[in-house]
């Protein structure tokens, strides 16, 4: 590992830390020319997924892209940028484990949603007014309405 301070080529490991996600380690690293501490990351290289857009066109899976997208739909909501985080690594896991070279965007906002509406239910009519594109007010309130039924429990009839 090449030191930032003075680009010498040796150096040791003085401390390593699993990350609390699990999937990298940090590693503080002392220079043996100048002595400085510096720190490393290092998490497993994965096959990139190419992402499918709506209009055919494929990029990389960026996972940071998954996360901004989720910020603006919190925005002014209580909910930390940890939480936004469990998601995107829980997503980026399922992207992963489905062992497929190329996966589709709408798949992934799924994904998305499935997570939002169990977190909070605004953030989850924003997050789908972009990805289902709803044209109007009326598909935005069918949305809505789905959602509150969808948690409502059956009435059991009491008029025997």
């Amino acid at each position: 590992m090449k030191c930032p301070y003075c680009s010498a080529s040796n150096s040791k490991v003085v401390d390593s830390r699993i990350s609390p996600d699990g999937l990298s380690i940090r590693r503080r690293r002392e220079c043996d020319k100048c002595s400085r501490r510096y720190t490393t990351h290092e998490k497993v290289e994965v096959i990139p997924v190419l992402v499918i857009k709506s209009d055919d066109s494929r990029e990389p899976f960026d996972p940071g892209k998954l996360r901004n997208g989720m910020v603006k739909a919190c925005e002014k909501r209580h909910i930390t940028l940890e939480q936004i985080d469990e998601i995107v690594q829980t997503i980026e896991r399922k992207v992963y484990n489905s062992f497929s070279l190329e996966i589709n965007s709408k798949q992934i906002g799924e994904y998305v949603m499935q997570e939002l509406r169990i977190l909070d239910e605004v953030a989850y009519v924003r997050f789908a007014s972009v990805h289902r594109q709803f044209r109007d007010i009326d598909t935005m309130k069918a949305e809505i309405d789905r959602l509150m039924h969808k948690d409502k429990p059956e009435q059991k009839n009491t008029d025997d």
